[in-house]
């Protein structure tokens, strides 16, 4: 079992993020909050998985000092992708509005890069999973916006709101990486390593 393999370290969620924390509470395993500020800048030549895992690996190396071989760090980044263009969090009302509208009767992908890291051993992953969107009125957009506010969220949603139980038709792929964690795939990768 998971919680075995792992007993050795003390295991750190480097996430702000409150569905991360409840989507890692769910394997089940021990793990500490500890977030360090990293600007979230990536080169301008990347696309799509290449940001996500370029982010998670940013996040990782802020820690490289300060672990031992027996702590293991978990980091992640999520960002939305459509029509060749990444999506970022929404600046402001007008912005979300924009981002919601693309996203509107399209399909978008979410993909989520993880990095696991200790002292000797890094392993970067990333899921992807591909969300149909009906299409949205402007009242629907501005309900969703204005009574659950998504400006913390890449693509202006939260799949776990009411957008998501509204708007998508389907999903091809994970859905706890939708919501910002692959936990399928992040489960395998943690016995593994």
């Amino acid at each position: 079992m998971l919680h075995e393999k792992l007993h050795p370290y003390q295991i750190i969620l480097a996430s702000k993020s409150p569905r991360r924390e409840q989507l890692l509470k769910g394997l089940d395993i021990p793990f500490i909050i500890n977030v360090k500020e990293v600007a979230e800048e990536f080169p301008p030549h990347l696309k799509k998985e290449e940001i996500a895992l370029y982010l998670a690996e940013l996040k990782a190396a802020a820690y490289e000092t300060e672990i031992d071989e027996k702590t293991l760090v978990i980091t992640a980044d999520t960002i939305v992708w459509i029509n060749n263009t990444l999506l970022n969090k929404p600046k402001d009302y007008a912005d979300a509005v924009s981002i919601l509208n693309q996203l509107s009767g399209n399909m978008h992908e979410v993909i989520t890069g993880v990095c696991l890291k200790t002292k000797n051993k890094t392993k970067s992953f990333y899921a992807l999973t591909k969300v149909y969107f009906r299409t949205l009125t402007p009242q629907e957009i501005d309900y969703y916006i204005s009574k659950y506010q998504p400006y913390d969220k890449a693509g202006a949603y939260g799949a776990q709101e009411w957008i998501g139980y509204t708007a998508i038709e389907k999903i091809e792929g994970s859905y706890f990486n939708v919501m910002g964690l692959p936990t399928r795939l992040l489960y395998e990768e943690l016995m593994r390593f």
